[in-house]
């Protein structure tokens, strides 16, 4: 026997039902967040063989027991959704030997020893052929997988576009599908063009704004502890985390689904999504908001002007070596990056939250944050 349509087995009920429950927005970022914390906390246990082998095992097992439900079979299976496991595979293995690297530079350091890369680099090798072979290997292999993927997994091809009858969900590909995510919380100009071009304004201005001399040329955590973990934060919990919920979590209309719940395309969530000067004028005041924009808005721009003034003085004071080391300047760019870094999570818990849309509503403009 097996349970409602979609679901699976009536055994793996309670199992479906509370990673149903895991995958709520506000539970499942914090548990993400509280995830990627704990793992540097504790990455010398978590890089050690035979801890990461059981990880790998747990998370084997979880696949193979996600299988049983439907919902999730079908949206493993589909071609356009080989990348993914692909790139957590990959991302997941990168970052391991990273920080296994780290942890033994670190350890090496604590002893008075040198980091593991210094200690090779004085046992010199040619370019030819060592290096040489080595590239050609890993071109070979690279290039076998890729006729393999492309013969044994039809490309993702639909139909015409057809204006009657529009795909729901209609989804960017893939690589694209965090940028979409955001869309939800932010206007198009925030989310396709301001916070791109600040992810990349960003990665230029890094070498400028590090003037730390540590950390190059070998593998080090305790060095470099702010570094890592902010570029760790940004592109697991902000980029990778966010092409998984849209590719699994979000169903027709766009709504947030369970991992294994069934995609119902009338499914009607009761939300009131409201602004902030809604909340000031009409919640707060008990009166109808103003009509001109500049009288009704100003909680917003006041609430903004304060986040990107106030929190840098106060970073000020709690980072004061780092700014003593940085400089005026420099502080300023990394820190106004970082603010804008963290309101993405901070407008979506509002929307979680108090169903908060905009913190300024501007439409006569198009100017809505």
């Amino acid at each position: 026997m097996s349970g409602p349509v979609g679901l699976g087995p009536d055994y793996m009920q309670p199992f479906f039902d509370f990673v149903n429950w895991v995958c709520k927005p506000q539970i499942l970022f914090s548990g993400s967040v509280v995830t990627f914390f704990g793992a540097l906390k504790f990455r010398k246990i978590l890089v050690k063989p035979p801890v990461t082998i059981g990880i790998v095992i747990a998370m084997l097992v979880f696949f193979f027991i996600s299988l049983l439900s439907p919902q999730f079979y079908n949206e493993a299976r589909k071609a356009d959704n080989a990348p993914i496991f692909i790139m957590i595979v990959l991302t997941g293995l990168v970052i391991w030997a990273a920080f296994y690297q780290a942890v033994n530079n670190d350890e090496r350091f604590r002893q008075g020893l040198r980091s593991d890369e210094h200690e090779a680099a004085e046992e010199k090798l040619h370019v030819w052929p060592y290096l040489i072979y080595i590239e050609a290997i890993v071109a070979a292999f690279v290039l076998a997988a890729i006729f393999a993927w492309s013969i044994g997994l039809e490309a993702p091809l639909e139909q015409f576009a057809n204006p009657a009858k529009s795909p729901n969900p209609a989804k960017a590909p893939w690589y694209f599908l965090g940028l979409q995510e955001m869309l939800v919380y932010y206007d198009p100009w925030i989310a396709g063009v301001l916070l791109p071009g600040m992810i990349i304004s960003g990665l230029i201005a890094l070498p400028y704004c590090d003037p730390n001399p540590k950390g190059v040329g070998y593998f080090t955590f305790e060095q470099r502890r702010f570094a890592i973990s902010v570029f760790l934060f940004g592109f697991l919990i902000l980029w990778v985390l966010l092409i998984f919920v849209g590719t699994f979590l979000r169903g027709p209309n766009w709504n947030f689904f369970g991992l294994y719940e069934p995609w119902n395309e009338h499914k009607l969530l009761s939300l009131n999504n409201v602004n902030l000067s809604e909340y000031f004028w009409t919640n707060l005041l008990g009166k109808a908001p103003p009509a001109e924009w500049w009288k009704r808005e100003w909680p917003g721009f006041a609430l903004i002007l304060g986040y990107f003034t106030v929190m840098p003085a106060l970073a000020t004071v709690a980072f004061k070596k780092f700014y003593q080391q940085l400089g005026f300047v420099r502080f300023s760019v990394v820190i106004m990056h970082l603010l804008v870094m963290l309101s993405l999570p901070i407008k979506m818990y509002l929307r979680w939250s108090i169903n908060l849309k905009y913190i300024v509503f501007i439409p006569d403009y198009f100017f809505n944050i």
